[in-house]
């Protein structure tokens, strides 16, 4: 008798909300948390602990479009990397990430980008749809930040150039400061972020990564964006130039010879 009183009320309830032109989400998630606030004592619901089952429910990801079609960027309402930016353009250097492993698992997801407070994902290519993973991918991160688990365990891999601050001169230090704190932080807006590499004989050489990496106006930002913008400031700048690690390089050759065995096939 008492539980057919309690189903009633979360009856009446739901379709008060209902009523009230509330989305679908919210009304189960009003209707859960009813059913556990008067359950957790004795019981779990569909065999899930509450509590567990709140943390994830509750967890609010948005999605921003950027300005590579074949990227996303994720927000989940809580700090990802805090500071700094970690890429991951394979399952292969995900090593170090449980979080970054297991989207990767996910079809048709080709690299993974961590940025203070997003994470970016890249897809395969045009004909696999984001209604398709993207649900997958929601359940992913909720699951995840679900647990606890930390973002990063063991080695971190650098992405940053090795060269010293005492080896860097006062040009060096320019550019390393104008990246910081006015190019960057724009690029990571859009999903990606711009790493220094080096410098020599005039040429800024520098790394694009997350949706950067493939997209059509990344030549566009480089050039017309990054490059102005460092010429204005730094006289010394004759060009800004792309440019990959060995293993970056090596890893796409391998993947574009993977792509056109898969297109002849």
């Amino acid at each position: 008798m008492a539980a057919s009183r309690r189903l009633s009320l979360i009856g009446l309830r739901l379709r008060a909300a209902l009523w009230d032109s509330r989305s679908l989400s919210e009304v189960r998630q009003q209707s859960f948390s009813l059913y556990a606030k008067e359950n957790a004592a004795k019981s779990c619901f569909l065999n899930v602990s509450p509590v567990k089952h709140i943390s994830v429910r509750y967890m609010f990801i948005q999605t921003q479009d950027t300005p590579n079609p074949r990227s996303l960027k994720f927000l989940p309402g809580k700090p990802v990397m805090g500071t700094g930016t970690l890429d991951f353009p394979n399952a292969q250097t995900a090593e170090c990430s449980a979080l970054a492993r297991n989207l990767f698992e996910v079809e048709g997801v080709k690299s993974v980008f961590f940025g203070p407070d997003f994470i970016t994902v890249t897809k395969m290519d045009d004909e696999i749809h984001w209604n398709d993973i993207k649900a997958k991918v929601f359940t992913v991160i909720s699951e995840f930040f679900a647990s606890g688990n930390p973002i990063t365990t063991g080695a971190v891999p650098q992405s940053e150039s090795t060269q010293s601050e005492e080896d860097e001169d006062e040009v060096v230090a320019m550019i390393k400061e104008l990246l910081d704190t006015r190019i960057r932080p724009t690029v990571q807006e859009d999903g990606g972020d711009v790493i220094f590499k080096g410098f020599e004989d005039g040429t800024v050489k520098l790394k694009l990564v997350g949706s950067c990496t493939g997209c059509p106006s990344s030549s566009v930002t480089l050039k017309n964006g990054i490059q102005n913008m460092l010429q204005f400031y730094i006289p010394e700048v004759d060009e800004v130039e792309q440019v990959q690690d060995e293993v970056d390089e090596i890893n796409l050759k391998v993947f574009s010879e993977v792509e056109r065995k898969l297109q002849d096939s």
